[in-house]
């Protein structure tokens, strides 16, 4: 009863295995990083910010360029004033229009005026700065969204890498499956001949139902590598999983010297912050200094609408200077300045924290290294054992339990040297993602 469940088991886990292949979509790490820049929400969040701080940028244009109104206006009045001012306006006063009894009771005037207006500043000292300070953030905007792209590159990159992980770790326990069903079938075999108890023949039987849970474990693992990686590329994958078009390479590439580099686009972006905030800084400094502006407007009025009979412009300059606000100005002043030496003590702690980060991650991969060279070896050993003690197994010189043992161990080894150079891999490109110019 015992064995025909344990075939059932195995059944169901290559029947599971047959849909799960079905279901696959082979996909390359070219066309992640591709449908990651067309599709990923992160970057085009990103990019939407970058675009805001160009659009503040673009509205500074206004301390340059004139501010141009044109507008028409008509109205109906009885009012002495402004009905004596719209004949006036109009040029159709006359002698008769100063009869005492018309200009206090006038007849209802109707006045239609079209007018175009120009404003042009001349002298805005804070407004500069202000100028200034918004294309240092739309220039920090810019770095931060392409440091947010080389980060996600990153992950995907990573994400990549495990899922081909998870599918080399289906293939070890693959083998694992076929090895433990052949020491059944051996073990199965020397039974019926008497020359092994009933112990060792359940012992292998646990033996292939372990390996057989592991590899539907490793099988959902694909699964999840997958999802992940659906997330990042914006896709659905509606039951479906990813297959890397390229097979894992199971060895380390250490040519590579890394060096801390103080130029990167995080570091940079944040200069430029500290560009922004110093601009702001200044310009709170200037706005206690007067403004200087320029005028200047044309007018059309008639009786009629969008008439043009009459004709008249004004020009002029208007020197203003705010001298009390109620500590307005003073608040800026004094925010501004906390604002601006705020960023300074925050660069100068991101770039040690940075330093301290890519430090910690050349040990990391130092580490990662040596620990590849030694699951290698144990790999090595354990396969060796492995098959002295098979040897010695089907000579009657060694008991089930060790041969069970050594096998184990050959399989873990192997699985411990893979994760060995996937864990290497991490390192080595976060090390890349720390260094990058």
């Amino acid at each position: 009863m015992k064995r025909n469940r344990t075939f059932i088991n195995l059944a169901l886990v290559l029947v599971s295995f047959i849909g799960y292949s079905q279901d696959t979509i082979s996909i390359s790490k070219n066309d992640l990083l591709q449908k990651l820049t067309e599709k990923n929400l992160q970057i085009k969040i990103s990019d939407k910010s970058y675009q805001s701080a160009k659009a503040d940028y673009q509205q500074s244009n206004s301390l340059f360029l004139p501010n141009i109104n044109i507008s028409h206006t008509g109205i109906s009045t009885t009012n002495p004033l402004m009905a004596f001012g719209s004949k006036l306006n109009q040029e159709i006063l006359t002698q008769a229009d100063f009869n005492p009894a018309l200009l206090n009771d006038p007849k209802a005037t109707q006045n239609f005026a079209t007018k175009i207006e120009v404003q042009q500043p001349l002298i805005n000292l804070d407004g500069m700065f202000e100028r200034q300070a918004a294309k240092a953030k739309m220039s920090a905007m810019k770095l931060q969204s392409e440091r947010t792209k080389e980060y996600l590159e990153m992950e995907v990159v990573k994400a990549y890498q495990q899922l081909q992980l998870t599918y080399s770790a289906v293939k070890v326990l693959e083998k694992a499956v076929n090895t433990a069903n052949s020491n059944l079938a051996l073990v199965q075999n020397y039974y019926k001949q008497g020359l092994l108890q009933k112990t060792d023949l359940l012992n292998v039987q646990v033996r292939v139902n372990e390996v057989a849970n592991q590899l539907q474990y490793a099988k959902s693992n694909v699964q999840n590598a997958s999802d992940y990686l659906a997330f990042l590329i914006g896709e659905e994958m509606n039951g479906n999983i990813f297959k890397p078009a390229e097979e894992s390479e199971n060895k380390i590439n250490d040519e590579e010297v890394y060096s801390f580099n103080a130029n990167r686009k995080d570091i940079e972006a944040m200069k430029m912050v500290n560009e922004a905030y110093s601009k702001m800084y200044r310009s709170s400094k200037m706005s206690f200094l007067p403004r200087l502006n320029a005028f200047g407007s044309y007018e059309m009025y008639d009786k009629n609408v969008f008439g043009t009979s009459a004709k008249g412009y004004l020009v002029g300059a208007q020197l203003s200077w705010n001298v009390f606000d109620g500590y307005k100005s003073i608040g800026k002043y004094e925010k501004s300045k906390a604002e601006y030496e705020k960023s300074l003590d925050e660069t100068q702690q991101y770039k040690a924290q940075s330093q301290m980060e890519f430090n910690r991650a050349s040990r990391q991969l130092n580490d990662a290294k040596n620990k590849v060279s030694l699951m290698s070896l144990a790999y090595q050993q354990s396969q060796e054992s492995y098959r002295i003690r098979q040897n010695r197994f089907s000579q009657g010189l060694e008991k089930t339990t060790d041969l069970l043992q050594s096998e184990t161990q050959m399989f873990q080894k192997e699985l411990e040297y893979i994760q060995s150079v996937f864990e290497y891999n991490l390192a080595n490109q976060y090390l890349q993602f720390l260094t990058k110019k």
